[in-house]
């Protein structure tokens, strides 16, 4: 994304005052990134990352610092953060954070070819397998995502919008997060929450590195597997879901069983996982109608329609699309 904020070249000098990593000899912001503002520092010692956060406080991004310094230590690929010179991971610039990574090397693909696919969701269970015994520090200075989180953002969002769609779909919100079973043996641990390609660097179509763990938070461990499977048709999308039949069967479990069966080479799901992944599915789908709460009527909209599938369809047979083999 563009930088928010126009930068000048005094300001880096400054900022780079206090690490020692070389004088400053150039920026350039880089294009990805929705939120937070990236920017690519040349010094007379390398290349770097300033990473200006936007709508972060020092403890949610000192959740981040902490979780990639675990994941390093622990050889996971990901950009580290540098400490200044007084031994800090967070500066502040305008009363804001900021952190400075390293940069890594690498190209996003919009097109990945199998063999990139698979080493994604290999590069996912690996991390869950990591983080599974981590306790983040700073863990509630982020949107850990689970039914009460998911029922104040919507709570909040129909408040401000307070209209009568925007009151009933938050009414049908919360009927839908009351029927969902999350047990407390559901293991937790953190996760990515953004999967996405445009999210990992590749370097001669290898992984090279996960980098934006903005959104990364304490939760179940499958948020991110539920993420990365999609068991609904291909052509069934936000923008032409109007198209299907209500009572049509537009489920195709076909490539989702490959997903879910490549990632349990890395890591495998217990039971209650296996059981519960239809619910963890479904409460992804229900922060997505928090995300585009105005997006939609409520008597019909892309997230309740593809609630309403899974409501048809029920968690015995979500479960025997996805793990029996003979389905």
């Amino acid at each position: 994304m563009a930088a928010k904020i126009n930068y000048l070249k005094k300001d880096f000098i400054k900022i780079l005052s206090n690490y020692k990593l070389g004088e400053f000899v150039s920026s350039k912001p880089f294009a990805a990134g929705k939120v937070q503002t990236n920017i690519l520092l040349q010094t007379t010692k390398g290349k770097f990352v300033f990473k200006f956060y936007e709508n972060r406080s020092i403890k949610s991004v000192l959740f981040e610092c902490n979780l990639i310094k675990y994941l390093k230590a622990k050889n996971y690929p990901c950009p580290g953060p540098f400490k200044n010179k007084q031994g800090k991971l967070v500066g502040t610039f305008i009363e804001k954070p900021f952190v400075v990574f390293e940069f890594i090397e690498g190209r996003h693909i919009k097109n990945p070819n199998e063999n990139q696919k698979r080493e994604l969701i290999k590069r996912a269970a690996e991390l869950h397998n990591i983080t599974a015994s981590y306790k983040p520090q700073y863990k509630n200075y982020r949107w850990n995502y689970s039914v009460e989180l998911c029922k104040e953002l919507a709570g909040k969002k129909a408040q401000k919008l307070n209209t009568k769609n925007a009151r009933r779909k938050l009414m049908w919100l919360e009927d839908e997060l009351s029927k969902l079973k999350l047990p407390k043996s559901l293991p937790k641990g953190v996760c990515h929450c953004d999967f996405h390609f445009s999210n990992v660097l590749f370097v001669n179509n290898k992984f090279n590195a996960l980098i934006d763990f903005d959104d990364a938070n304490y939760t179940f461990l499958i948020f991110d597997l539920a993420g990365l499977i999609n068991p609904f048709n291909k052509s069934f999308e936000w923008d032409t879901w109007e198209k299907f039949k209500k009572d049509g069967n537009i489920f195709d479990f076909k490539e989702a069983r490959i997903i879910v069966s490549e990632y349990m080479k890395c890591r495998t799901l217990s039971i209650t996982e296996k059981k519960h992944l239809f619910d963890v599915f479904k409460l992804g789908i229900l922060f997505d109608s928090v995300w585009y709460f105005l997006r939609g009527n409520v008597d019909d909209f892309y997230e309740k329609r593809k609630v309403a599938y899974l409501n048809t369809l029920g968690r015995s047979k979500f479960y025997n699309a996805l793990f029996e083999v003979n389905t």
